[in-house]
């Protein structure tokens, strides 16, 4: 098997190179706290959330998992004039590698779709590993859409139109609260998009390999941020598929699901496998393989031409959603 990568997209390459300064490919325990205390953390705090005046930001504290601390969300709703039904809702979960950000990050990406989709936008803080390994991420997680769904009247919204998304390991774990809500009979959702999902723990994939030391993300990064999680218990035979969705031995009636990686970043096949699953278990998947793209290049080159193409298939998928899913 050949460990070469595949080329980056030219475009990408560029924008890949100019981050090298401040984003490494490997990730280690040392090095969290001071990427928690990063420049990115900053920027978020000169982030428009109205997106000019487009929404209604709130910040609210809702209770969390039994016996656990509440949960912070981020509530953005339109302030174009209520439709006649209830507005669908984007839960969104925040990537970070299961040990940074907050419900603040890469929201940006949902508040796009939502604004022309005029939904609402409830993104949801959770508890980061190492300080709070499994489950408290998935049980926040879960907390808050159950909060969002029993409160979905007060914020304008349909409890019956829910979608869940989430970027990295934010998408790893959308991924788990579709599992966690369909075996605990919790709310309904319509459908779960997953961009460049964070979903297998043994981090041993042909493109794990392929792209070590390579892009923003690679196999050093993935133990890093899988060992905060689960600690000695990673890559082991008795990993939760809540903590791990590729674990998962079963993937019947999950909601219909939309997957995108880049070509060239370490979660490739996983995601591939995934979507691959979901189809053998009889379910409906759209996976989109982004030729070139690294990591989260969306996030970090949204104006490139292969982001552009990544958000209107994401937004095409969504239309297409809620237009079976009316209200």
């Amino acid at each position: 098997m050949s460990l070469t990568p595949p080329p980056f997209d030219p475009e990408l390459a560029v924008v890949l190179d100019s981050l090298k300064e401040v984003l490494t490919p490997g990730l280690t325990l040392e090095e969290i706290d001071g990427l928690r205390n990063g420049p990115a953390v900053a920027a978020l705090a000169e982030t428009d959330f109205t997106m000019d005046g487009a929404f209604d930001v709130e910040h609210r504290t809702v209770p969390g998992p039994e016996d656990a601390p509440s949960i912070p969300l981020l509530i953005c709703r339109p302030t174009v004039p209520a439709p006649a039904h209830p507005r669908p809702v984007v839960y969104y979960v925040h990537g970070g590698g299961m040990v940074i950000g907050d419900n603040r990050s890469g929201v940006t990406v949902p508040l796009g779709w939502a604004k022309e989709l005029d939904a609402v936008v409830v993104s949801v803080g959770y508890r980061l590993a190492p300080e709070h390994p499994h489950p408290a991420p998935v049980e926040d997680v879960y907390a808050g859409l159950v909060w969002t769904a029993e409160h979905a009247a007060e914020l304008g919204a349909d409890a019956e139109r829910i979608v869940i998304a989430g970027t990295s390991a934010g998408g790893g774990l959308a991924a788990a609260l579709a599992l966690l809500s369909r075996d605990r009979q919790g709310p309904r959702v319509i459908g779960q998009l997953l961009m460049c999902p964070m979903l297998d723990d043994r981090n041993d994939s042909p493109s794990g390999h392929q792209m070590t030391g390579v892009g923003i993300w690679d196999r050093t990064a993935n133990e890093t941020g899988w060992t905060a999680l689960l600690g000695t218990s990673r890559g082991g035979p008795d990993v939760s598929p809540y903590a791990a969705p590729a674990r998962a031995q079963d993937l019947t009636d999950l909601p219909p699901t939309f997957l995108d990686v880049g070509s060239t970043e370490t979660f490739r096949d996983e995601v591939v496998t995934y979507a691959n699953r979901i189809w053998q278990a009889g379910g409906t998947a759209e996976l989109h393989v982004w030729p070139g793209g690294f990591h989260s290049f969306a996030g970090f080159a949204p104006q490139a031409r292969l982001s552009q193409s990544s958000f209107a298939a994401q937004l095409d998928w969504l239309r297409r959603l809620l237009g079976e899913n009316k209200g």
